[in-house]
């Protein structure tokens, strides 16, 4: 199951941050005056900001010294089992949301809050969305999560400058992904979760294609 968000020409990810730009560097009729007839191809250019649509955030969009985008390693991003936390309905989730911290220990502990809904409106980008609290961070990190994903405009409370979400993750070690959507789909655990980026050196975060595998 797909849980990434299209990347669409001028979208809106974030407030004050600029939509991807698409365009066309070889159109199909410029190639057919090189090809034999009946064959063309297209090839396009893409600008982005490295947060857009859904994303991960590498260790190193908060600490310098810490690994990019290409130095994820790939035990945290592919076939990783999943822990889905529900807190539809919540705002700010806390440690007592996660429940059993045993459950969360080397997965991909995915927050599904049901914010995704209002992706493509002004509501999505509003600063009241969901978020984890600073103790419900300490959990995680202490549970050694692979990775934390939630289905918000934000980790943490947008209004906190703190960020206790992402300084502790990511000084853990312990990518974010953010902008997740259909995880109202996906079971509380026997999936597993593949969020792949491009091994694109000094970004600290790029889009993903992240999906949700289930088994049998």
């Amino acid at each position: 199951m797909d849980l990434s968000h299209d990347i669409v020409a001028g979208m809106l990810t974030y407030p004050g941050v600029p939509g991807p730009e698409i365009r066309i560097t070889t159109t199909r009729t410029a190639s057919a005056a090189r090809l034999t007839s009946g064959a063309s191809f297209e090839i396009e250019s893409l600008t982005l900001v490295g947060n857009t649509g859904t994303y991960v955030d590498a260790p190193y969009h908060y600490h310098a010294d810490r690994a990019d985008v290409a130095e994820l390693p790939l035990e945290r991003l592919v076939n990783v089992p999943i822990a889905v936390v529900r807190a539809v309905g919540r705002t700010a989730v806390t440690a007592a949301d996660l429940g059993d911290p045993g459950r969360l220990w080397g997965h991909a502990v995915l927050v599904h809050t049901g914010w995704a809904r209002y992706w493509g409106t002004p509501r999505y980008h509003e600063l009241d969305c969901p978020h984890v609290t600073a103790d419900a961070v300490d959990v995680l990190a202490a549970a050694n999560a692979a990775l934390v994903g939630i289905d918000s405009l934000n980790i943490d409370d947008p209004r906190d400058p703190r960020r206790p979400a992402h300084h502790r993750l990511l000084g853990a070690d312990i990518p974010i992904v953010e902008h997740l959507t259909n995880l109202g789909s996906v079971p509380d655990t026997g999936a597993r979760l593949i969020a792949l980026p491009p091994p694109v050196r000094a970004m600290a975060s790029f889009p993903v294609r992240a999906v949700a595998v289930f088994a049998g």
